[in-house]
Parts: C-alpha cells; structure tokens; sequence
C-alpha cells in the first residue's frame, strides 16, 4: 500500500483509465499516482503513453468512471482539447477527466473551460488527490 494512502469507500470497485499525454519521458509521477488510486480501491488501467485517439478508444472500451491525464511537457492545454474533444465526438458523456503534472496555475481556468475536473500541480499530497477524486465520483 502506498504510504499516505488508505481504501477509500467511495473509490472501491470503480475504474480509472490513466495515461501519459504526448511522448512526455516523465512517467514516474503517474506511476505513483496510479498505485496510489488502486491502493485507494480503484481498478486502475494505465496506458503508458498515449495519443489522444488511443485515449478515446481505451476509455470506450474500459466504460472507467475517471480519466486521469498527466503532462509535464508543457503541451497540456491542447492535448487536454483534444481528449475532450475527442470523449464528446465519441459520445462519452460524464466521466470526469483530471490531468496531473506541470501546470501552471494561469492555465487552470482553461483547463476548467475545456471541462477538466480537477488539476493537480506537481508535489500534490496524494491525499488530496484521492480526497478530491472521490468526492468528484461520489
């Protein structure tokens, strides 16, 4: 079990789909992250690397309750429209999307405007994370 984190009764039994936008090399923040929300209960599927298209096809496949993003490329404002953009075209309505990573606190109302759920800034306790994830399934 990852150090700070405990089942979560409002996380056990649901499905995240998590993944690596672009070809970031930084993956380690992710992992962590994705043990984390297991440890917390989830059913995690993560993707490694991922396109937005491969995105949209796994999440269409998997039926998740969450997708989980992470960037640290810098690049997160459109690779975050295109997954959006993407869920929509494909028809995937209500399933939260958060992004993780190197975000600059300015691009937040973007990420808002684009319907991300939730931004977490790199050193987010993990707690927190899974604190807000469930309150946004729940």
């Amino acid at each position: 079990m990852t150090a700070e984190v405990q089942r979560e009764p409002r996380l056990v039994g649901k499905k995240a789909v998590v993944a690596k936008l672009g070809m970031d090399a930084h993956w380690r923040g992710v992992i962590v992250v994705a043990h984390a929300l297991r440890d917390a209960g989830m059913e995690v599927v993560y993707l490694g690397h991922a396109t937005p298209e491969q995105l949209v096809a796994a999440v269409e496949q998997e039926d998740p309750a969450l997708v989980g993003l992470s960037s640290l490329s810098g690049n997160h404002l459109e690779e975050c429209r295109a997954v959006v953009e993407g869920l929509r075209a494909a028809g995937v309505e209500g399933v939260p999307v958060v992004i993780g990573g190197t975000i600059p606190p300015s691009d937040e109302g973007a990420l808002a405007d684009l319907g991300i759920a939730a931004v977490f800034g790199v050193g987010s306790p993990l707690r927190t994370i899974i604190t807000r994830i469930a309150a946004l399934l729940a």
